[in-house]
């Protein structure tokens, strides 16, 4: 099979999504989208079967499949520096394997524990691979000019690079954070300064944040790419790739094997739904179904984990007839009640993240993904910036604004029987 580059507006009204919601985003891209395969750089790690993509306006033909680095062996661990045998040889097992597929993007981040070091160790040392021949991204979130000065050089320093290909503020998720890095004399800037010296190639941010939050990160026009959530199971930010798309900007979607339901542990009927595809695989030819999104980040620890991303290629746009088949299939699980999504209930005075509470109890009614919302939603926290919001408890409950509940939608009964299910009291 001859490698395929895939543009980022190729065939816009042939995808997935709407055809109305992909022609707004091509009259905005104003044809920025639509250069031809032959006008892009050659991938590096090109191999036959592998699919590439345009990056955006970073002009960097991606794989569609990026190899993460947040789940190494003991990658927890203090100091950052000190790397076990069991990780050093588990990470050079995976950089060896995606290579071989034809994986040329790599991904971690500062916030990932050991996971610089360790990819600086296995790049340069223990596999010697050639810097012209992978792409790489790299997260931090400091909040001074300083302190981003020092973050970027002590990570030169452990991936040993005298470059990184694109650089992403990590965790644009509230307004405050949002403040913080796109302020004057800010961390944005002293980013800025290092791709004026050509030491970063592209500046991005990442975001577990609202739709809101994520747009007015991009409307900026600071950055060159987004890493945001998109998945089969979560589709709210897909109004945020558009106003991507319409800016050139490369889209990257985080964790869609993990944040995107823990599909490595998928229920038995949600396996049975997308067979002769895993929901792993089903997933990731959702999300790249459009154009607009360009790669998808696998956290991939064992060889198993590489044989099943070989088997979401090749990746069709539109979906072939057979996951055309499998996404109405998911889609006739879900019932009027549970269609309900809740966006409408954002920012209620209870705390209480409306939408997501609800999004959990649909997955667990229609797909049995019991486990994954109790990982989720036993995550809440009012006070964090990353996954914020109260439990569905009765005292909680009662602080609820019922005067903007839909008059036909059991909302607290649908939100207390979503916490009766997942809850899990922490022990004493």
């Amino acid at each position: 099979m001859v490698p395929s580059l895939c543009p980022s507006g190729m065939a816009l009204a042939m995808t997935g999504p709407p055809r109305s919601a992909l022609a707004l985003a091509d009259a905005l891209c104003h044809g920025r989208c639509m250069q031809p395969a032959d006008a892009l750089q050659k991938p590096r790690n090109q191999k036959p079967g592998m699919q590439y993509r345009r990056f955006g306006r970073t002009n960097l033909p991606l794989s569609v499949i990026t190899l993460g680095g947040m789940r190494y062996h003991d990658g927890w661990s203090a100091p950052p520096h000190e790397l076990s045998g069991k990780m050093i040889e588990q990470c050079s097992e995976m950089v060896r394997r995606a290579l071989a597929l034809g994986i040329n993007h790599i991904e971690t981040a500062k916030g990932y524990g050991k996971s610089e070091h360790c990819y600086g160790r296995v790049l340069n040392q223990e596999l010697n691979v050639p810097r012209d021949s992978y792409y790489f991204m790299t997260k931090g979130a400091p909040e001074t000019a300083d302190d981003m000065h020092r973050e970027v050089e002590a990570q030169l320093a452990a991936l040993r690079m005298d470059h990184i290909d694109l650089y992403a503020w990590h965790g644009i998720n509230t307004p405050r954070r949002y403040d913080v890095a796109v302020a004057k004399g800010g961390p944005v800037e002293v980013l800025k300064r290092y791709q004026e010296q050509g030491v970063i190639g592209s500046i991005g941010f990442s975001t577990h944040g609202s739709i809101r939050t994520i747009t007015d990160a991009i409307a900026t026009g600071l950055f060159d790419f987004v890493n945001l959530h998109y998945y089969y199971f979560w589709q709210r930010n897909w109004g945020a790739v558009l106003q991507a798309a319409a800016r050139d900007m490369g889209v990257f979607i985080i964790s869609p094997n993990d944040k995107g339901g823990q599909l490595f542990n998928a229920p038995a009927r949600l396996r049975a739904l997308t067979q002769p595809l895993t929901p792993i695989q089903f997933n990731a030819r959702f999300c790249l179904k459009t154009p607009l999104v360009h790669t998808l980040s696998f956290g991939m620890t064992e060889p198993a984990h590489v044989e099943e991303a070989q088997g979401v290629l090749p990746v069709s746009v539109p979906l072939s007839e057979q996951d055309l088949g499998i996404e109405r299939l998911l889609d006739a699980q879900v019932d009027a009640l549970s269609s309900y999504d809740g966006y409408d209930l954002e920012g209620d005075p209870s705390g209480i993240n409306i939408p997501e509470v609800l999004r959990f109890r649909r997955l667990l009614k229609c797909y049995d993904m019991r486990e994954f919302g109790r990982y989720r939603y036993n995550m809440f926290s009012p006070g964090s910036e990353w996954f914020w919001g109260e439990f569905a408890s009765e005292e909680n409950l009662e602080k609820v604004a019922r005067s903007r509940f839909p008059g036909n939608i059991p909302v607290i009964e649908m939100l207390r029987e979503t916490h009766r299910e997942l809850f899990v009291p922490k022990a004493k």
